[in-house]
């Protein structure tokens, strides 16, 4: 018995697993009314009803009386509420645009382009750049373009417009995300206009001087003609410290790094030094032979450029003053530069060169021989600047058939940069707050620019002298560029305002006295 259930069992479990009969199961829908015989007739008869039933409801426009009934409603359960016309009449709906964004134009396809493509054998094309190149060359005197790079499909007509007022309710995921830092950072805000401007009468014209020098000590000189004035940009008193005979007239300005002590180059080839504290001379060093254009410092050592091309470099404290000439230009030097860290001299003259000289081991004044001569420019070089974070990197700006901002590496003297400016470059000066680079130009825009460095993009252009501008000078604090014109205006600009969660507090400016003013002679 137990060997009978089991096989019985087993038998079963079998036949239930066999998927080789029919699939057993309830029948299909159509086939039991197809069984029931009445498919045929009957429901033919009552769907012509139904269809006559409905036209007739849909074309009647007044309610029928229960005279009028058809079986088919008395045979329904009435509705509560009676189908009532509305008296106030339905607006037409919106029509459906026959266009879409999506659909391509048929008009506008180019159909035997896409057939040409789609037939066109991937497999027969050549792997050879000059049978390839001349396929193209083909292909477009044909087809008037690259087939390549040419649409086939055409969409011509444009999205909707979104309705007045409407609120796209997912543009707030996108308005939250935060703004990058860096993105924050280059989008600070330049005012455009002048935070001052000041007047400047009698000013020269001349490319070849240097009439502007702001100190440490916040005080700004100005050469007019024969008269240095004394600006105090604290407190906004002016005064003249001096006023040459006759017909000379100042060249150049240099204040000391740190102290009231402001050299003065004149006409007739003399230096001159004044404390400007008692405003008294300190005393006259003459050796040139021609006008003293371009000054500079470096500790206790002036350099001075002449318009013969000779430069000489002055030791302040002692009797003898010269003690370095040099002879590296043909024409006038109207550019001298020392580095910050007091390594390199760099000087350019009306003969288009540049010259950059080595400072000898354990002095501040250079060797007689130039260490790099650099040609590339085709004007005159008067614009120099040192950038303050690399010294050894130095920026150089060309004249009228010039136009060009380039910047040299000079301990591998090498130029790094060249910027094609579209005008004369005046003068330059860098940025100690931000890594930017400010230029002054002349004809045709008469403005000043800022360069974000080493991309050398335009930050600003600051416009608003009638004439070129002549001189750069920036503030001790480094948050203001005074630009001064032919136009005989002095422009105080606020564009490197510190960025106070940056950076502390500004300090104030330290009117210290120079321990080199007791030992100049």
């Amino acid at each position: 018995l137990i060997g009978m259930s089991q096989f019985k069992f087993w038998n079963d479990v079998n036949s239930l697993l066999t998927m080789d009969g029919p699939v057993k199961g309830p029948v299909p829908r159509w086939q039991r009314k197809k069984e029931s015989g009445s498919f045929s007739s009957s429901s033919l008869n009552n769907s012509s009803k139904l269809r006559s039933l409905s036209s007739s409801l849909l074309n009647s426009t007044k309610t029928p009386t229960k005279g009028s009934e058809s079986d088919y409603q008395r045979n329904k359960t009435p509705s509560k509420t009676p189908l009532k016309k509305s008296k106030t009449p339905t607006p037409p709906r919106a029509k459906t645009p026959s266009g879409d964004r999506f659909i391509p134009s048929r008009s506008a396809s180019n159909f035997d382009l896409a057939h040409y493509k789609l037939t066109q054998d991937e497999n027969s094309k050549s792997d050879s750049p000059t049978h390839q190149e001349l396929q193209r060359v083909m292909s477009e005197n044909l087809h008037g373009a690259d087939i390549n790079n040419q649409r086939i499909l055409t969409y011509k007509n444009k999205a909707p417009s979104a309705p007045e007022g409407f609120q796209n309710p997912m543009r707030v995921i996108y308005t939250q995300t935060k703004t990058p830092a860096s993105v924050k950072s280059s989008s600070r805000y330049i005012p455009q206009a002048p935070d001052r401007i000041l007047d400047a009468p009698d000013i020269v014209d001349d490319y070849y001087l240097n009439l502007m020098d702001w100190s440490s000590n916040n005080i700004l000189a100005a050469a007019l003609g024969a008269h240095v004035y004394l600006w105090n940009a604290g407190t906004g008193n002016i005064d003249q410290l001096l006023e040459l005979e006759g017909n000379d007239y100042v060249c150049s300005l240099a204040w000391i790094q740190d102290g009231n002590c402001l050299a003065v180059g004149t006409t007739n080839g003399t230096v001159e030094l004044w404390d400007c504290s008692k405003s008294k001379r300190l005393r006259i060093m003459d050796g040139h032979s021609a006008r003293v254009g371009s000054l500079s410092w470096n500790s206790y050592i002036l350099s001075s450029g002449c318009r013969s091309g000779q430069i000489i470099h002055h030791d302040v404290r002692q009797r003898e003053h010269i003690v370095a000439t040099l002879s590296g230009h043909t024409q006038e030097v109207c550019g001298l530069k020392w580095s910050t860290d007091g390594k390199y001299l760099a000087s350019g003259g009306n003969d288009n060169v540049l010259n950059i000289w080595q400072a000898v081991n354990g002095t501040h004044y250079s060797q007689n021989t130039p260490l790099h001569t650099f040609t590339a420019h085709q004007a005159a070089v008067k614009a120099l600047a040192w950038c303050p974070w690399q010294p050894h990197i130095l920026s150089s700006g060309g004249g009228t058939a010039d136009r060009h901002i380039r910047f040299w590496n000079c301990n591998t003297g090498s130029c790094i940069n060249a910027v094609d400016t579209k005008s004369q470059v005046c003068a330059l000066l860098w940025s100690t707050t931000y890594k930017e680079l400010v230029s002054g130009h002349g004809f045709a825009n008469n403005e000043l620019i800022i360069w974000k460095y080493p991309g050398m993009t335009k930050v600003a252009e600051l416009t608003g002298h009638t004439a070129r501008v002549l001189h750069l000078a920036m503030s001790p604090d480094g948050t203001t560029i005074l630009s001064a014109g032919a136009d005989e205006t002095l422009r105080l600009w606020k564009c490197f305002t510190k960025n106070p969660t940056k950076s502390k507090d500004a300090e104030k400016i330290k009117s210290k006295p120079s321990a080199l003013k007791q030992c100049i002679r």
